[in-house]
């Protein structure tokens, strides 16, 4: 109370002084100090003025230790600051079809046509409601916009950038479901930094999420496929710098950076990598194989070295060879820290 008294008392103080100093010759200069200074006391905001409503802390902190899952070692959730308001996550699990349409090898998404593609992600987002119903799960298109390659290319950087008409596409065929785009990078020779960059213009989208894969990240001239590759968190931080200007200059909702592993050596100093509240970091689990060795995977490089959310990847074909079985909805939703983001491939 007091405080919200101090301008107006202040304000009569002044008006008092100036009246008395000034009573015989009253001058336009202290005329016009004082009938600011009252106006400013009454000022109404315009109506046009954009009010930043706070996320509710209370409500997202149950959400992240829900998605914790009970975990008693301290590491979950994660510690980072707490994000701008319309923020994704942890509100909604995103459920994502991967691939590129030059290729019905490199995933689900270029691989069926694109009603049947469609109408499959939107029966996996319904299994995923079904199997939690606190989280909201909704529909996304993961599409590799530029792809590392075994041959150098014109620039010698082994990676090739997927025509502009191409992610229109895919941002065509979004559009009728509500479905989030991600654009996903493997830089070959090349950088984080020069490769994403020639994304912006659709990054600054508000439905449009970015992607970054280390495994084809090769900084010691090995053709990409030949060995795995590895980030750096400076190489993680350039994405997230890029998207966190991205968001404060076009007054945007906070970016998603999704980062692939499933091995150690594909992510150091994880520790440093920027926690900001323009940009939410999902780690995701990357391999395929039988559920043990995808559950270890998971507990060594993600559970273990937090960073904010985690991801899950499952594959159609690799993941039911040799009498495998791909992991079902209602047993990942078991996993600690339950992933918030799955991707089918």
């Amino acid at each position: 109370m007091k405080k919200s008294l101090y301008p107006l008392v202040t304000s009569i103080i002044l008006y008092s002084i100036l009246l008395s100093t000034n009573s015989c010759n009253k001058s336009k200069s202290a005329d016009a100090i004082i009938e600011k200074d009252k106006s400013e006391l009454i000022k109404p905001k315009p109506i046009t003025e954009k009010r930043v409503v706070p996320i509710d802390t209370i409500d997202y902190n149950k959400r992240m230790l829900a998605l914790a899952n009970n975990d008693t070692t301290g590491r979950w959730p994660a510690k980072t600051p707490y994000p701008l308001t319309g923020a994704i996550l942890p509100y909604n699990r995103i459920i994502a079809y991967y691939g590129n349409l030059y290729s019905k090898r490199m995933g689900i998404l270029g691989e069926l046509p694109r009603a049947e593609m469609l109408k499959k992600l939107q029966s996996e987002v319904a299994r995923w409601q079904a199997a939690d119903s606190t989280v909201k799960a909704i529909p996304a298109l993961h599409y590799i916009a530029i792809t590392a390659q075994g041959a150098p290319g014109k620039d010698n950087l082994h990676r090739m950038r997927m025509p502009f008409k191409q992610i229109d596409t895919i941002l065509k065929w979004a559009k009728p479901i509500n479905a989030l785009v991600f654009l996903d990078v493997q830089v070959g020779h090349s950088n984080v930094k020069d490769e994403v960059t020639t994304l912006e213009s659709y990054l600054k989208l508000p439905n449009v999420h970015l992607g970054i894969d280390p495994e084809f990240s090769l900084k010691h001239g090995e053709i990409p496929g030949s060995k795995i590759g590895t980030f750096t968190s400076d190489d993680i931080n350039d994405a997230i710098d890029i998207l966190a200007n991205l968001v404060r200059k076009n007054k945007l909702t906070p970016k998603i950076l999704v980062v692939h592993r499933f091995t150690q050596g594909m992510v150091t100093g994880y520790k440093n990598i920027k926690k900001v509240p323009e940009v939410q970091v999902i780690m995701n689990m990357d391999g395929f194989g039988d559920k043990i060795l995808k559950r270890s995977t998971y507990l060594s490089y993600i559970y273990k070295e937090p960073v904010q959310f985690t991801g899950f990847k499952l594959f159609y074909k690799n993941d039911i060879k040799k009498n495998w079985t791909m992991y079902t909805p209602e047993e990942l939703v078991k996993f600690t820290p339950k992933p918030i983001y799955i991707q089918y491939q």
